[in-house]
């Protein structure tokens, strides 16, 4: 991936990132919003210390390591991405509590359009934010929107030291085994 420049980076701010996705999916992934790096590449989780890429690979999602610059080749696997708000920002915490609960709403709203069987929101400060739900843990939700289910992953941004790549790429696991998707790297252990 090219470097870009402080310049290159603050040019991308408010910039919105296209979803990844189609109708039907096994799995949709839904991000906070799209980091600058996110948003001048046009590639989702593209900072290089995101741990999505490596922990949806690691729990078995796809059978190698996906480039974010390959993000087109997730509705192959039946996985998309999307995000709560749309528009691009340096830190998470730049967005407003109305800026989540709006970004909830047109989710729910995608998500009874695309119905996918589950929609995997990676961060729970995120989920509680977008759909009030104050005491949501990492794991299933008891949240559907229409037959879609709901299921929070930890947020794999290299700022959250709690989750190491190995726990991330666990619970990851755990979704997949729940959506009942093979494990697409061969290997039988999660």
């Amino acid at each position: 991936m090219p470097r870009l420049t402080p310049e290159e980076l603050q040019a991308a701010r408010d910039r919105v990132v296209p979803d990844v996705v189609a109708e039907g999916l096994h799995v949709l992934f839904c991000g906070i919003n799209p980091g600058l790096m996110t948003a001048a590449t046009g590639h989702h989780f593209a900072r290089p210390g995101n741990r999505f890429w490596p922990a949806l690979h690691r729990s078995g999602f796809t059978p190698r390591l996906l480039k974010p610059s390959e993000q087109g080749e997730l509705p192959t696997y039946g996985l998309g991405i999307t995000n709560v708000v749309a528009r691009a920002s340096a830190r998470a915490d730049e967005l407003s509590a109305e800026e989540y609960r709006e970004g909830g709403r047109l989710l729910a709203r995608k998500v009874e359009r695309l119905r996918p069987r589950w929609l995997a929101v990676v961060g729970v400060t995120a989920y509680r934010a977008a759909f009030d739900d104050r005491k949501a843990r990492v794991g299933p939700q008891s949240l559907l929107i229409g037959d879609t289910r709901v299921w929070v992953l930890p947020n794999p941004s290299g700022l959250n030291a709690h989750w190491t790549l190995e726990t991330m790429a666990r619970e990851f696991a755990l979704l997949r085994e729940a959506a009942e998707l093979p494990d697409a790297t061969g290997d039988p252990s999660p």
